[in-house]
């Protein structure tokens, strides 16, 4: 009757096993490290890479504690104190192209790495850093959007020789006035045919743009997107790995920098504006050996490009004839050729301009800078094989598919696509994450232990086994967030908390209902079959309902909201499966082959109900 088969109970000793090997490298603890990667595709990190790091950190004379690769970047054990000098020997000697920031990596032996059994990375509120919450104009990227189909308008009303009044901008809608109907059903067909996705409606002489609602939607994600992707490249630079950067809502973005303290410098690094720069460059044979000479010719300057065996440099002219404000996109494609090439969609004012620039200066040679932090770099200098008109650009030359989209990157990473603000602004010291990391830890254990009293004291062996199959649950939950590599913060800690009072929860409804069927006179074999049959719908009941609202915290929630119920539905999980079959286990166990049972060590016993003389009417009446 209370007997589980041998694979049941293999099966349960195999989780518990599983469970304890993930939960262990959370308890080796973590060693500073520096870690190399790239945002380029063009790039990797590979054994050259090991070769250069261990030869850099020779010549600095840092002894490291080992190296490996490991998700595609390459991890160095270093000495606390020796961290920030490794991390600008490894930076000077690698060069552009590689982001080389500080890490900490789990000090756990190898074979559990190849299992990829490692520990929860620790969020803000445990690790300390910084934290930013920014708002995207949306207004701005809309009023951007529509400059670009104003501008598209006038020149193509331009080609077909028609005069309008001026382009008024009203909302999320354009009204262009023309001098009759006339002029306007000659352009109507040509602008719907330029104008894809807008909607155009023509009345009397007047023609109004609208921006339909799916096209605003995309308006705004993109902009978000690319302003994510702009801060990615900035948060780079700042020297802090596994930045955490991410939406939150419609026009919200969140900036968090685990290990960063410096609140200026992160604002100096996100806040500052990239930009992109055309220019032509010069082919004269004198001006270029006079530079080569060292005397570089007055409203010129020498700027490299490319990297590696690749690297080139060339005589930049210092006069900027477009700038990458006028960029709206940048993605990598293939020419005509099926050849990798770079597509830029420029606005109707970089329209207009590149088309006289390109006129002008076919089979020259035009170099797209990029300008950070006063640094100059080319981006890529191709030749004008024709003169290039409407906006659109294709990038052309000796690319890889790699190129092509570090290129596009690059040119899309230059400048926001909307401006931002701060609404908000945390920052949280490193000894007050770890004081956040004590607490945590000691109201989980203090919570635990007083449960595990409190259980022990009144149902008896009992609650022996409840406190084990506590004591699995907790451990089933942390092997289930390390092995999902997710980020532990001081809400999550919380969740922890609450997940051991409804585990016990279950529990403590078992134990009474097989005190209840003791009280009505059954058997203890019965009763402890009984006790765990009529539990299970109410224990069911009462955590779906949990789960429901943890659902529903997951969903709409973000932050902090979302990190307590990730922990608050996976210990729902885990809570079900320990209280449920661990705990069964262990009672059919102990007292399962037990043919002649008298006595549950439970708590308090009560005389069966049937033992009791029932009185009738007639004993009452005398």
């Amino acid at each position: 009757m209370n007997r589980y088969p041998l694979w049941k109970y293999l099966l349960i000793v195999f989780t518990v096993v599983l469970a304890l090997v993930y939960t262990l490298p959370n308890f080796y603890g973590v060693t500073p490290a520096i870690q190399i990667s790239t945002n380029r595709q063009s790039l990797s990190v590979n054994d050259d890479t090991q070769k250069q790091v261990e030869h850099a950190l020779q010549q600095a004379k840092i002894t490291h504690g080992g190296m490996f690769f490991a998700g595609g970047s390459l991890k160095v054990r270093v000495s606390d104190a020796d961290k920030i000098s490794a991390r600008d020997a490894i930076d000077a000697a690698l060069g552009e192209g590689y982001i080389v920031a500080q890490n900490q990596i789990s000090n756990s032996p190898e074979w559990l790495g190849k299992i990829n059994a490692n520990p929860m990375f620790l969020g803000l509120d445990l690790r300390g850093g910084v934290h930013f919450t920014m708002q995207v104009d949306m207004k701005a990227a809309l009023d951007k959007t529509l400059d670009r189909y104003a501008g598209d308008i006038r020149r193509e009303l331009r080609k077909l020789k028609i005069r309008t009044g001026s382009v008024q901008k009203s909302g999320n809608s354009l009204t262009v006035p023309f001098q009759d109907e006339a002029d306007l059903k000659t352009a109507f067909p040509e602008l719907q045919k330029l104008l894809e996705g807008v909607t155009l409606a023509a009345e009397g002489n007047r023609l109004t743009l609208t921006l339909p609602d799916a096209l605003l939607q995309q308006i705004r994600s993109d902009a978000v997107k690319q302003n994510i992707n702009t801060l990615h490249n900035r948060v780079n630079e700042l020297g802090t790995a596994e930045p955490v950067i991410q939406q939150a809502g419609a026009d919200r973005i969140v900036v968090q920098l685990p290990g960063m303290t410096d609140t200026a410098k992160a604002k100096d690094i996100i806040g500052r504006t990239a930009t992109l720069e055309v220019r032509m460059v010069s082919e004269d044979p004198a001006l270029l050996q006079q530079a080569q000479a060292g005397n570089v010719p007055e409203g010129y300057e020498m700027l490299s490009g490319g990297s590696g065996a690749d690297q080139y440099t060339l005589l930049v002219s210092k006069q900027v004839e477009l700038t990458g404000d006028n960029i709206n996109a940048a993605q990598a494609g293939f020419d005509q050729h099926e050849k990798p090439a770079v597509n830029i969609n420029l606005d109707s004012a970089g329209a207009s301009i590149f088309a006289d620039l390109t006129a002008a200066n076919k089979n020259k040679i035009m170099a797209m800078v990029l300008i950070d932090q006063g640094k100059s770099e080319i981006v890529t200098a191709p030749r004008i094989n024709e003169p290039i008109t409407g906006g659109r650009v294709q990038i052309t030359g000796n690319f890889s598919t790699a190129e092509t989209h570090d290129v596009s990157l690059l040119l899309r990473a230059g400048s926001l696509a909307a401006p931002m603000e701060i609404v908000e602004e945390r920052t949280i010291g490193p000894s007050l994450g770890a004081e956040n990391i004590k607490k945590g830890i000691d109201s989980t254990v203090w919570g635990f232990a007083a449960v595990a009293v409190f259980m022990v004291f009144y149902y008896r062996l009992f609650g022996v086994f409840s406190t084990i199959a506590l004591s699995a649950n907790l451990l089933f939950l942390f092997a289930i967030l390390s092995a999902l590599q997710a980020t532990l913060t001081l809400p999550g800690i919380a969740a922890m908390a609450l997940t051991l009072g409804m585990a016990i929860d279950s529990n403590v409804l078992i134990n009474e209902r097989i005190r209840e069927e003791l009280r009505n006179g059954q058997k203890p074999q019965i009763a402890i079959k009984e006790g765990y049959d009529h539990a299970w719908d109410t224990i069911l009941d009462s955590n779906l309902t949990s789960l429901i609202a943890g659902i529903a915290l997951l969903v709409f929630g973000s932050g902090p909201v979302r990190g307590f119920a990730i922990v608050h539905c996976l210990g729902i999980l885990t809570s079900i499966y320990s209280s449920v079959v661990v705990s069964r286990a262990l009672v059919n166990l102990w007292y399962g082959r037990r043919r002649k049972l008298k006595k549950l060590s439970i708590g308090v016993s009560y005389p069966p109900v049937l033992d009791r003389e029932i009185p009738t009417a007639d004993t009452e009446r005398k």
